[in-house]
């Protein structure tokens, strides 16, 4: 089986050795490359070819953004990148989208989930989603229910108490978004007046 090559780019070393740690437990991830700031980056993308770039937003000497702008313009194939951000500000994250950014994930975030959406911007679904997949197949009510409880999982993981007001403005919003990735690029104009 052919592994997903991937890079790590942020500056918290902690986080870093965490994620090389936990990527050595997946059989089809293998982390070819670490840095810790934007420059870092960039030279080792001179001389790697990731299938998938993680790549922090604020850094120092370059940031994400930088990074991005940077890699634009660079010839040769481009990784896929999925930025790591600690705040989701709507006008950065567009930006992002615009310089070639296929996903955002907010800090902090489940090990697992950041693992599955390495395999599905590289275009490959683990098994296990898979065969939830196959289980709904013809059965969107299924489906829907299993994305739900999904959602409401990661909500609670992150520490949303269900009572807390918005909670399932929130959700709906979360469901959006999941069915139609362009909503992020504009959440006032379209994915806030649009959540029932």
């Amino acid at each position: 089986m052919e592994k997903i090559k991937i890079c790590l780019v942020d500056d918290n070393k902690e986080l870093i050795q965490m994620l090389e740690d936990f990527f050595a437990t997946q059989e089809d991830i293998e982390v070819i490359g670490v840095a810790h700031n934007g420059k870092e980056c960039l030279e080792m993308l001179q001389n790697l070819e990731p299938d998938v770039l993680i790549l922090d937003l604020i850094m120092p000497h370059l940031d994400g953004l930088a990074v991005l702008h940077e890699l634009k313009g660079a010839e040769g194939e481009v990784p896929n990148v999925i930025m790591l951000t600690a705040f989701g500000q709507e006008e950065v994250m567009k930006k992002a989208v615009e310089l070639g950014a296929s996903y955002f994930i907010l800090k902090p975030f489940d090990l697992e989930y950041l693992a599955n959406q390495i395999r599905q911007t590289k275009g490959k679904v683990s098994p296990i989603f898979t065969s939830t997949m196959n289980l709904s197949v013809g059965k969107t009510k299924t489906k829907r229910k299993n994305l739900e409880s999904s959602i409401t999982e990661i909500i609670h993981e992150i520490g949303v108490p269900a009572h807390i007001k918005g909670y399932m403005y929130l959700r709906e919003a979360i469901t959006m978004v999941y069915n139609d990735i362009e909503l992020l690029g504009s959440i006032t104009k379209v994915l806030y007046p649009d959540i029932p």
